[in-house]
């Protein structure tokens, strides 16, 4: 996701370093971050599947370092499919909880948090650089209603979440995955909404966007096709970028240059005989 974000928002504060990377000659089988994020969680307990997102390697600066050290004891979360958790446990109170797969480096996961502190977000991603980020913006700006999650966003709706557990998600920007051999590992596809469903309450919205119109077009197709889900929309179609979605400085000047991004909300429509 592109989460670099335009000057007229309210700024967060800036994480606390000065971009130097890290740079630490570990032992073979030392831990990158003793007390951080594991760099695989599930290990081989799950079947080895097509995935939807590729992890993306780059320097964690200090300031990020620092943030994984010191937050991902309490804040973070290891996504080993090992164990039911309590979304109440993790966030201290029992206020609705959102699901964001994909955060880039977190600024439009802060800037969300930060307009509604009723509500929590748990963040997905498996870009080490960007939950450092994240967890840094969280804890300069004060915000205790963002957890940040590491590893498959699949495994943790299998078999990490109960029933019902959620009350949002949103996908934002996923990678489009645009050569035609690789559309099978686009997130957004029926057997994903499917799993999806089970964890979302009734009335829970589903927001994606995109700025790559055939998918655009794949997620209206399916999400339009699912029986658990139906358009906002009553007209159908695209939905207008709602206001609580920041417009990120990417967007932005793909916008500038004539991109389309399209927003789809979609309401979890009530549970069925099935």
């Amino acid at each position: 996701m592109s989460d670099s974000l335009n000057a007229p928002d309210a700024p967060l504060p800036a994480p606390h370093d000065c971009g130097g990377s890290v740079r630490h000659t570990r032992t073979r089988g030392e831990p990158r971050f003793p007390d951080g994020p594991r760099a695989d969680p599930a290990g081989s307990h799950f079947e080895r599947r097509i995935r939807s997102f590729q992890p993306r390697r780059s320097r964690v600066t200090t300031g990020q370092a620092d943030a994984l050290q010191r937050l991902w004891p309490t804040w973070g979360l290891d996504i080993d499919g090992q164990r039911v958790i309590d979304l109440a446990e993790l966030f201290g109170n029992d206020r609705p909880v959102v699901l964001e797969i994909g955060f880039g480096m977190g600024e439009a996961t802060a800037r969300m948090a930060a307009a509604d502190p009723d509500t929590n977000i748990l963040a997905v991603d498996v870009h080490t650089p960007g939950q450092g980020n994240l967890l840094n913006l969280a804890d300069r700006a004060g915000l205790s209603n963002v957890r940040v999650g590491n590893g498959d966003a699949i495994i943790l709706l299998g078999e990490m979440l109960r029933p019902d557990a959620l009350d949002g998600l949103r996908v934002y920007f996923p990678d489009p995955w645009p050569k035609k051999r690789h559309h099978k590992r686009r997130l957004i596809q029926p057997e994903f909404l499917t799993l999806a469903a089970t964890r979302l309450r009734p009335g829970a919205i589903v927001h994606c966007a995109t700025d790559w119109e055939p998918y655009a077009e794949q997620m209206l197709e399916v999400l339009g096709a699912h029986p658990d889900f139906e358009n906002t929309r009553a007209e159908g179609g695209y939905a207008p970028r709602p206001g609580f979605r920041p417009l990120t400085r990417f967007e932005g000047q793909g916008l500038d240059k004539g991109h389309v991004v399209n927003d789809l909300l979609f309401r979890r429509v009530p549970h069925r005989e099935r």
